[in-house]
């Protein structure tokens, strides 16, 4: 009895500090994006030079999360954890400390390269702490820190900017970070270690396609994409760099990715439902800060707390599937959790601009309860038939396809609003017509100078109402063209077998 109890005890410690570590890193991807004007003015930048700050990060973590399967065999996963951990908090201090840009970009990016191996390590940790029956009861933990973190760091963000100062974003680190490290130090076991060859050639190669695409779609919107040579290097280099990496990987006696990643169906097909999540996640996250506060006018405290109810649905949803899952079809849960996704994007699509809160929250709910049925069987049946020696590599790959989706989804709605944007103000201009009649019927000289410029935001208002539906419209039909993937992965068979 005694040694159940600590054996528990000591599972619950192992959870609690790796989710710490998880849940800091996953929000530093958005929490500092609100108190970028902030900085923009304490760093003296401009606004092309400020969001590299989100920039280094990106890439950076993008990037590093490609060895973490590597680095956890050489050196143990608990050391890497530890090191990681230290990092990460290390170079947050330092990020809230900085006095110029050139510092802030460069500390954002080391803390971009420390904090890439949280969340695959976190998944692969709980992934062996829990037994094969309650892996989905795991999956819905480290789901839960994973989801809500995109989901919350606007609203954070924005309440320790508008009430303390944006070093805060980075400062709130500490004391989680702190924690973790201890937990990480005291609880987590000494992994097995492994001497084997780095492949250098393949990281590099794959390296080169990752970090030229993530800058292809961060830099894209603000050089006006392929007009760019910026943007067409950036293509070259990502598409030769992904030929080259193919090509060496078929040919070396020791490809930088174990081909056996690629011969498990359900894996592969894991990988590429999170790539579609991704793009379902933060591209709606995306959008609805900017709809609620540059058209609607909700300050940025209001906005979050609308925003909020999403992370419910998430958690919600979470809790409940884990226990479903061991008796009930993961592939049932998957379709009936996009639907619900693609359900709450077809009633996000017929908003407006006179849209109530109590929609905004519903519809945030139904998606957030959407997308915790699908993220959570898709965590776990990805490794249902997943040899464990590769659960390294394996969840080091998952997490860049959930971030590469992100990514690629946040770049096509923002370039999709653009251009609808200036075509819809274009159109609604043309029909515009100030006759005779009208311009008499002013009865002073300023209210019919004043007339244009109401019409014009009025027309501005318009087309963009028209451009944001046309881009929930788009998810949707991402969302429902990804649904027969559900077909591709296997039943893990027993009942017993179902949770994982």
């Amino acid at each position: 009895m005694s040694s159940a109890v600590n054996d528990s005890t000591k599972t619950l410690m192992v959870t609690v500090s790796i989710m710490l570590a998880t849940i800091i890193q996953v929000l530093d991807t958005t929490i500092a994006n609100v108190a970028l004007p902030h900085m923009q003015g304490s760093l003296a930048a401009s606004s092309d030079q400020i969001t590299w700050v989100l920039t280094s990060y990106i890439v950076a973590a993008a990037i590093m999360t490609l060895p973490v399967g590597y680095l956890s065999q050489r050196f143990g996963r608990r050391r890497l954890f530890l090191w990681s951990v230290a990092g990460f908090t290390l170079t947050s201090m330092l990020c809230g400390q900085a006095g110029s840009l050139n510092e802030m970009i460069f500390w954002r990016l080391m803390q971009g390269v420390f904090g890439a191996a949280l969340v695959p390590l976190s998944q692969a940790t709980l992934l062996d702490t829990y037994p094969r029956e309650k892996h989905a009861s795991a999956m819905s933990i480290w789901g839960m820190g994973v989801m809500i973190g995109p989901i919350l760091g606007p609203t954070l963000g924005g309440w320790l900017t508008e009430y303390y100062s944006w070093r805060w974003v980075f400062y709130i680190n500490l004391p989680f970070g702190i924690l973790s490290l201890i937990g990480i130090w005291l609880y987590v076991p000494e992994g097995e270690t492994k001497k084997t060859r780095f492949d250098a050639l393949g990281f590099g190669l794959l390296a080169l396609a990752v970090g030229a695409l993530q800058m292809l779609l961060d830099r894209g919107e603000q050089v006006h994409w392929f007009d760019s040579i910026e943007i067409q290097l950036y293509a070259i280099a990502s598409v030769l760099g992904l030929y080259l990496f193919v090509v060496h990987s078929m040919t070396s006696k020791t490809p930088f990715l174990s081909p056996g990643l690629f011969r498990d169906r359900n894996y592969v097909s894991g990988v590429v439902f999170i790539f579609v999540v991704g793009i379902i996640l933060l591209a709606t996250m995306a959008l609805l800060p900017s709809y609620l506060q540059q058209w609607k006018g909700y300050p940025v405290v209001t906005t979050g707390l609308v925003l909020m109810p999403r992370g419910l649905g998430v958690m919600a949803a979470m809790m409940i599937v884990g226990r479903l899952l061991r008796y009930v079809d993961g592939r049932i849960m998957i379709g009936v959790g996009m639907l619900l996704v693609s359900l709450s994007l077809h009633l996000m699509a017929g908003f407006n601009l006179q849209v109530s809160q109590s929609a905004l929250v519903w519809t945030g709910i139904l998606q957030g309860l959407g997308l915790g049925f699908v993220f959570v069987p898709i965590s776990t049946l990805a490794y249902a038939t997943l040899p464990a020696q590769l659960r390294g590599e394996a969840t080091a790959l998952f997490s860049l396809s959930r971030n590469l989706g992100s990514s690629i989804g946040v770049s096509i709605v923002m370039a999709v609003l653009t251009r609808n944007m200036w075509i819809n103000e274009q159109q609604l201009g043309g029909r515009l017509q100030l006759t005779p009649d009208l311009l008499q019927a002013m009865p002073s000289a300023s209210q019919v100078s004043a007339l244009p410029g109401g019409v014009y935001q009025e027309l501005l208002r318009q087309a963009a109402e028209i451009s944001y539906v046309n881009d929930f419209q788009l998810l949707m039909w991402i969302n429902l063209a990804a649904m027969p993937l559900v077909f591709l992965l296997a039943n893990p068979g027993s009942k017993s077998e179902a949770a994982a």
